[in-house]
């Protein structure tokens, strides 16, 4: 039997039927399926509101006051009187206000048109509370100052109404649907999560072997190389039996939650883009279990693997970074860069990939960059298995990293 065949079944069955691993596997799903499950007895007995309301929640709008001693406002526009109301003075806003009539109130000096100062009180100090929602003040003095001209006023506030068209028409999801937007979101956190979690049994298992003799032992039958392809595989393998029956988990979760929780079906997962996320956790995962497997090579033991592991991951985080950026512009510059580079493609790519129609040409691109960059990987990695560190318990340096690269150390 080939011996990197054998590192496979040992690495694959070893990890498979660790109880960590089975426990890991069945509790992910099960917790979620759980809170289904219960949010489905309560629904018996009353409503639960849909996902949009949840995530998005629509607040009232908070009604203010305002005091004009100088009687600047003449009236307040028909569409802003429930939300602005007038107060002869600050004690009948204040009043009204400790009374909950009103949230916050709107002094406007006598000397407004050459100061363009307002004092704005609040009964309590709070930064999310929205003072900064002073949008039915703004249009009233607009109104008021242009000499009572709505259409006026309208222009001014909002000289913009832009239609935008493509030429490279792409279908994109709406700015307004709530739930399509989280998606991007969601899918970019899950593949982090799991391309780094493979990646990390990949590290454990090289340097736990390392640090108990076992790894020395093998490498006088095996070669780098052959070592290195049968964990890469096996995990890769564990890693992928795990995202599909979470996947699978998922699905169902998914058609469970939408009758649970009136999911909107723009929220649910196209098999295309399952069928992409499989491809694109595979080349994640050969890259970064490569790198993990060559710092396994390099320290001395599985403690000191952490700090190590950090410059590692920052190629991976940094789409967590532009997470806003890929979930607004998923066809923008930034967007396109990170899932083209290699080290970040995995997870930008799939995050464009849930939000638009990605061209062809980028994610053939994309995909033939990943595959170079993982055999080159692979090959750094076992030419660090090459070198005398591997056994020899030294600590790291850079000269060290450097010979055992090209195998002379």
């Amino acid at each position: 039997m080939n011996k990197s065949m054998l590192v496979f079944i040992r690495e694959f069955t070893t990890t498979v039927f660790s109880k960590s691993y089975i426990l890991t596997l069945i509790l992910v799903p099960l917790v979620p399926f759980l809170i289904i499950l219960g949010v489905d007895k309560l629904k018996e007995s009353q409503d639960i509101p849909e996902l949009t309301e949840i995530l998005v929640p629509e607040n009232g709008p908070e009604i203010h006051g305002f005091v004009d001693p100088g009687s600047l406002v003449r009236e307040v526009p028909e569409y802003w009187q429930d939300q602005l109301i007038r107060y002869p003075d600050e004690a009948s806003a204040q009043t009204a206000m400790q009374a909950d009539e009103i949230q916050a109130y709107y002094l406007i000096p006598a000397d407004y048109l050459d100061s363009g100062k307002i004092i704005a009180v609040r009964t309590d100090y709070n930064p999310l509370a929205g003072m900064e929602k002073t949008i039915a003040l703004e249009e009233t003095l607009v109104y008021n100052l242009l000499g009572e001209d709505p259409v006026l006023t309208e222009r001014i506030l909002y000289p913009l109404q832009l239609e935008k068209t493509y030429l490279n028409a792409a279908p994109q999801r709406e700015s307004d649907e709530e739930l399509t937007f989280f998606i991007p979101y969601t899918v970019t956190m899950l593949f982090y999560i799991m391309i780094f979690g493979s990646a990390s049994l990949l590290l454990s298992s090289v340097a736990t072997e390392k640090q108990n003799r076992t790894l020395e032992i093998l490498m006088t039958s095996l070669s780098p190389l052959q070592m290195l392809g049968g964990k890469i595989v096996a995990l890769g393998v564990v890693g992928l039996l795990q995202t599909v029956l979470w996947t699978a988990c998922g699905i169902l979760l998914m058609q469970l939650g939408g009758s649970t929780f009136n999911l909107d079906a723009a929220f649910q997962l196209p098999p295309s883009l399952i069928a992409w996320g499989a491809l694109f956790f595979l080349l994640g995962y050969a890259m970064y279990g490569a790198l993990m497997a060559g710092i396994g090579a390099l320290v001395p033991n599985l403690r000191e693997s952490g700090s190590a592991t950090v410059v590692v991951v920052i190629p991976l985080v940094i789409p967590l970074m532009f997470i806003t950026s890929l979930a607004e512009e998923p066809n923008g510059l930034i967007s396109i860069i990170l899932s083209i580079f290699p080290l970040t493609a995995p997870v930008t790519m799939m995050a464009r990939l849930s939000a638009v129609v990605v061209p062809a040409w980028q994610i053939a691109v994309s995909i033939v960059l990943q595959i170079l960059t993982a055999w080159f990987l692979v090959r750094a990695a076992a030419g660090l298995f090459r070198g005398q560190i591997l056994l020899s318990g030294q600590p790291l340096t850079l000269k060290k990293f450097l010979r055992a690269l090209v195998g002379k150390e």
